[in-house]
């Protein structure tokens, strides 16, 4: 369902309104500005719109005119968000957040040292021995509830995995992160200046109309791509973590979907035209043609427009086999 022209931001995948639409909401209220939407230019009607539907106007929408990770992303909102002391939110639209307040509660600890100028990632409280989520080692505290990074850890095999979970001072790295707009773009004048640089530039020779901004192409081609973690939050010296239990998913696949959603009384969850008979503990969607089932269990089957895709549960990390197996 998650596709070049439609990526999961734009799905309504875990409640009625799209992912994109449920982050926007989280910047709600007296505390926040307006929020700055870093996207793809051939998604600009799609933000707009799906804003519009919600009745939320962002005082910004910056449309690359190519990828280049996170780290220049965010550098253009910096820079859109005046590069000066104000701190930035940084959240990415594919993210389920359950407890609100657990994560506004975070942020309320950390401002503190945000306006020292630290840089703040937040730390997902784990639950399991995650290998497909990178790792941080929680240090000494600095203040109630917020540490100092001692490091990062890579996307860990499973051993190693278990040996943090166990070991009580290690959270997920959520990629979520509160820093001064200044403060960020100082590391990265120090740590990757090239990036700093191609990022000033192409918002100077940007297109404007209305709230759009359309960076030059030129310039931010020019730009190192790499992420925020590689270009500056594993190589900056004041770097700390927020660790928070807030009901954090990336909803990184099929089965992820299934752990959060709200389950029937056979474990099942679906969506769109389906009919379920006498199954247990399975996943099915479809956002058109009608999908019948009797007598299954553990399946997840997901129907798209000309498309059908079926297979266990517990095995929809391989979509990507099936996507590469399906090109021409």
């Amino acid at each position: 369902m998650s596709r070049p022209e439609k990526p999961k931001q734009f799905l309504a995948l875990t409640a009625e309104e799209t992912m994109l639409q449920l982050t926007a909401r989280r910047t709600v209220g007296a505390d926040y500005a307006a929020p700055i939407v870093v996207a793809n230019a051939s998604h600009a009607s799609a933000v707009e719109e799906q804003l519009a539907a919600v009745d939320l106007s962002p005082q910004a929408v910056i449309l690359e005119p190519m990828a280049r990770n996170t780290a220049p992303a965010i550098a253009l909102a910096a820079i859109a968000a005046g590069a000066g002391d104000a701190p930035l939110l940084v959240m990415p639209s594919d993210h389920v957040i359950a407890d609100l307040e657990a994560f506004r509660a975070a942020i309320a600890r950390a401002l503190p040292l945000v306006a020292d100028g630290w840089l703040v990632t937040f730390g997902i409280t784990p639950d399991a021995p995650e290998t497909g989520y990178g790792w941080i080692k929680v240090g000494e505290p600095l203040v109630e509830g917020v540490h100092r990074v001692d490091r990062f850890v890579e996307k860990p095999p499973l051993d190693k995995a278990e040996a943090m979970l166990a070991s009580g001072d290690h959270a997920w790295n959520g990629g979520i992160f509160l820093f001064r707009a200044d403060k960020f773009l100082e590391a990265l004048d120090v740590h990757v200046p090239a990036m700093g640089r191609a990022a000033r530039q192409s918002m100077e020779r940007a297109a404007r109309d209305g709230i759009c901004i359309r960076p030059d192409a030129e310039s931010f081609a020019a730009c190192p791509s790499d992420s925020i973690d590689y270009a500056v939050m594993e190589r900056a010296d004041r770097v700390a973590v927020a660790p928070v239990a807030m009901g954090w998913n990336d909803v990184g696949s099929w089965d992820a979907l299934h752990a959060i959603s709200e389950l029937d009384a056979e474990l099942n969850t679906h969506g769109g035209n389906v009919t379920i008979l006498d199954s247990t503990n399975c996943l099915v969607r479809s956002d058109g043609v009608r999908i019948a089932m009797v007598g299954v269990k553990d399946l997840i089957v997901v129907a798209s427009g000309n498309d059908v895709m079926i297979l266990p549960r517990g095995r929809s990390q391989e979509v990507k086999r099936l996507i590469e197996a399906m090109k021409p």
